[in-house]
């Protein structure tokens, strides 16, 4: 009888070393994937500002196509670019202080929705100025949709994780919630940035888009680079040894302010 157990012992102290060893190797590997995202975001971004530069004429804002220029730069740098960055802050600072990461979680978001706020300005304003209706197509229809919900993302996450009135298990119970719509409305943003290349395409080279114009090359290539950020920032956030370590600290510091907000007495 003691011999099994204590080969049992062995044995599970045997696997809790090798499961040790593998998220250890798989963290390892983080810096790449990382690294590997922000080729693909900032690359998205410079090719957006080539395309609407070199090809669509530059930027303005005076009620021109330059004005409209502005709109498909915004939302890609915005949207999508520090979006994903956004959601993937906690696995980049994987040991900074939680509070810190959460700041700096925060302000992207709003970083976000103020270049988002322009670009949607610029694009309402275009429309306006060259008697073009508004909200007609399927993009523009998704474009919105995410928009708003977003805001509604950012102001639960605001009110849940930055109020310090808001209790522990109702932070716990809002989280699962607020990482699934927050990478459900990244995929959407996505999408919506693919319908908006295509678009575009069909309205400014529809008679040169099947003979490889370089315009859609390029513009094709920019969808591909959004879609593998996408998917990179997806496979990020999700694999289990990419998550943030637990921190004793901070462990004590959840007990601390769960009774004190939830009664009870605080021990030693």
């Amino acid at each position: 009888m003691l011999f099994c157990i204590k080969r049992w012992l062995y044995r599970s102290e045997v696997m809790e070393e090798e499961a040790a060893f593998r998220s250890w190797r798989g963290a390892s590997s983080l810096p790449w994937y990382i690294a590997g995202s922000q080729l693909l975001g900032v690359a998205s971004v410079v090719i957006t500002g080539v395309w609407m530069g070199h090809f669509r004429g530059g930027y303005a804002w005076d009620g021109s196509s330059q004005e409209f220029n502005v709109h498909p730069l915004c939302m890609v740098l915005a949207m999508i670019f520090l979006y994903g960055d956004a959601i993937m802050v906690y696995r980049v600072f994987r040991n900074e202080p939680k509070r810190s990461v959460k700041i700096l979680h925060g302000v992207l978001h709003f970083l976000v929705l103020f270049i988002s706020i322009i670009g949607i300005v610029a694009v309402f304003q275009y429309h306006d100025a060259n008697n073009i209706p508004h909200m007609y197509s399927l993009h523009s229809w998704c474009g919105m949709l995410t928009f708003v919900l977003f805001i509604a993302q950012w102001l639960l996450g605001f009110c849940f994780f930055l109020f310090p009135w808001t209790t522990t298990w109702l932070r716990s119970l809002y989280l699962p919630l607020h990482v699934f719509f927050g990478l459900s409305l990244f995929g959407l943003a996505v999408a919506t940035c693919l319908l908006g290349i295509m678009e575009k395409l069909l309205f400014a080279i529809s008679d040169t888009y099947s003979a490889y114009a370089p315009e859609g090359i390029l513009a094709n290539t920019l969808g591909i680079m959004l879609l593998a950020y996408g998917v990179l920032v997806g496979y990020v956030v999700t694999r289990d040894e990419f998550k943030r370590p637990p921190h004793p600290e901070e462990e004590a510091l959840s007990v601390h302010f769960k009774t004190l907000t939830e009664g009870g007495a605080v021990s030693p």
